[in-house]
């Protein structure tokens, strides 16, 4: 019974000695160059690769900074994972870049793998490979050269546009300072707002007459100011409709500058011109007091004469003025 039970343990044992040696045979390491041939001091990629099961754990060798004392690991990456055709088995990559100063041929040993089969460590090892370092040639047939010099880059755009912005900025300021010294000699503020566009001289003149007729002073008594305030209004129009300087002149001056220029008004809009200055004066100056239709109607003919000489309408429509039973003018159109 005792032999029995022996012989079953003995068989278990080699049965896992077995399985182990199969898988451990499955498990391939290797080591390779992207390039076997660099010049002096040129950077090439080692790499690290292992096929295993997936049940197997590896570690990777720790990899010094020098190999053999010459050839110089500068950098390593993180380990790769990849699943492989037989979904039990995975490959393991890492790579090295590494650099060479001494000419000639480097052997780079292999690297140990340890593998960890449920408890049972082990190693394998990967191949060996040959970094193969070469100088540059020099050609000894020919006698020294001189030394060649650089050649010039042709200029970009990109290169150019921050001095041109410099350029122009600086323009900028010194035109603003210049400017600025300049508005103050002359007491100009060194920014204005743009003036409104001044309004047609005939649109200034009707509402002046709708304001005088609007404040009745003829039915107050206050023949004088009427009269000023109408004749004022007509001289300021004529001034800007005609560049004729009627604030200055006196009324029969203001007349002979429509006489010697017969073509600037009709006869009909000279005669209510004439009618409304020559009775002004009478009122102003020799203190004529005109009848209520009198006052009435130089105010109409005050806007005839507006509204038959204005820009925008050549011909005048005539004049509606119409009187209530005190004498109050109502709104001409």
């Amino acid at each position: 019974m005792r032999m029995k039970i022996k012989r079953k343990i003995f068989l278990f044992f080699l049965l896992f000695l077995v399985s182990s040696a199969v898988i451990a045979q499955r498990i391939k390491a290797a080591a390779s160059l992207d390039s076997a041939n660099i010049l002096l001091g040129d950077q090439v990629k080692l790499f690290l690769e292992i096929n295993h099961p997936k049940k197997v754990d590896i570690t990777f060798p720790q990899v010094p900074d020098t190999i053999r004392g010459n050839i110089e690991v500068l950098q390593q990456s993180e380990i790769d994972t990849f699943e492989m055709d037989d979904e039990t088995f995975q490959k393991q990559i890492q790579s090295y870049l590494i650099t060479c100063f001494d000419s000639g041929s480097h052997r780079i040993p292999p690297f140990w793998f340890k593998i960890n089969m449920d408890g049972r460590i082990d190693s394998i090892p990967s191949n060996g490979v040959t970094l193969n370092v070469h100088t540059i040639p020099i050609d000894t047939t020919r006698g020294p050269t001189d030394i060649k010099m650089p050649y010039d880059a042709p200029v970009t755009l990109k290169e150019v546009i921050p001095y041109i912005l410099g350029i122009i900025l600086i323009g900028a300021i010194l035109f603003f300072i210049l400017y600025s010294i300049k508005r103050k000699k002359q007491n100009k503020p060194i920014f204005t707002l743009p003036k409104k566009p001044k309004e047609p001289a005939h649109v200034i003149a009707l509402r002046e007459l709708d304001r005088i007729k609007d404040e009745k002073l003829w039915q107050q008594g206050k023949i004088k100011p009427f009269y000023s305030d109408v004749t004022e209004t007509l001289r300021t129009y004529i001034e800007d409709r005609y560049d004729i300087p009627a604030m200055e002149k006196t009324s029969d001056e203001t007349l002979d500058s429509f006489r010697f220029r017969r073509d600037l008004l009709k006869e009909k809009t000279f005669e209510n011109l004439s009618r409304i200055l020559k009775l002004a004066d009478l009122v102003k100056f020799a203190k004529y007091t005109p009848l209520p239709d009198d006052n009435n109607m130089t105010l109409v003919d005050a806007y005839f004469f507006i509204n038959d000489t204005k820009e925008e309408v050549k011909e005048a429509k005539p004049p509606e003025a119409v009187k209530d039973d005190e004498g109050e003018d109502v709104e001409i159109k």
